[in-house]
């Protein structure tokens, strides 16, 4: 699976892959400390970090533009080196797990099932991919950044 970085949701594919190696550091620092982070921090510090324009969260399509580039993270960074789902650490602000896009990049990498899922397997999903990337962080704390 690959993804489509030339002018998608009005960005360049440079701008896609300095946000790509942004946010997989960031979630890569968020991994190693344990801990989860918000939609609304990963835009903060992406935006800090790059210099680039956050994601306006009042527009659909910058909603949409996220979840692109979470699934560039996962799928051209982070999961071939690890195996692992590290947009699973993204989750609403005062929410309790990930968003929609998770579940949907699950079934579209066939770690899901594809059709209506439980809330209950949904949330054991999640869960395993959390632990999964603390225990692979905490193992590789040592290891500099992935950069695929």
């Amino acid at each position: 699976m690959t993804y489509s970085r030339a002018m998608a949701f009005g960005r360049s594919q440079a701008e896609w892959d300095h946000l790509a190696a942004a946010g997989e550091a960031f979630l890569i620092e968020r991994a190693r400390l344990s801990r989860l982070t918000s939609y609304t921090e990963l835009n903060a510090v992406l935006e800090r970090r790059t210099g680039l324009r956050r994601f306006d969260f009042g527009l659909q399509a910058d909603r949409a533009a996220m979840g692109h580039l979470l699934g560039l993270i996962v799928v051209e960074r982070n999961r071939p080196v690890t195996g692992i789902m590290i947009s699973a650490l993204v989750i609403y602000l005062d929410g309790n797990d990930a968003g929609t896009g998770f579940y949907r990049l699950a079934q579209d990498l066939g770690e899901l099932p594809p059709g209506a899922l439980s809330a209950r397997v949904k949330e054991q999903f999640w869960v395993s991919q959390v632990t999964r990337i603390y225990d692979y962080y905490r193992k590789h704390s040592g290891e500099a950044a992935q950069t695929a």
